[in-house]
């Protein structure tokens, strides 16, 4: 029996020592969270700054200079797009120019020539009076 006095003793020291450590633990816990608490506590706010009065954009610069804007100018004045093409060959031709004739003269893919005629007739400047073969109007 004095043995299981002494293992009871010693097993309520050690419980007392336990929750001797678990309230230590329960206090520093409580400390942190109210330190959270006061770091995340909501800072006084400021004042909102008085709204100004809109004033109109200024007019910016112009993007590309006026000597570069020439060139480009130029360069797209002298260099004839795809539909330039097809439109002239098809506006020299009396008899009306066929898709054969368009691809060996222009030198462009069927596609693309495709894509042009589509667009001329569009336009309304080009008009298929028989299959594959277009007129000026």
């Amino acid at each position: 029996m004095e043995e299981s006095n002494m293992e009871m003793k010693k097993l309520s020291t050690q419980l007392v020592a336990i929750a001797e450590a678990l309230t230590k633990l329960a206090q520093q816990v409580e400390q942190m969270t109210a330190d959270s608490d006061a770091k995340a506590a909501p800072k006084p706010t400021k004042k909102a700054p008085a709204r100004r009065k809109r004033v109109a954009p200024k007019k910016r610069a112009a993007a590309v200079p006026a000597k570069r804007k020439a060139a480009v100018s130029e360069a797209a004045a002298k260099a004839p797009t795809v539909l330039d093409r097809v439109f002239e060959v098809i506006s020299k031709s009396r008899k009306g120019a066929s898709i054969d004739k368009l691809k060996e003269k222009t030198g462009l893919e069927a596609r693309q020539l495709s894509n042009a005629l589509y667009k001329l007739t569009k336009k309304g400047i080009v008009e298929a009076r028989t299959r594959g073969v277009y007129f000026k109007k």
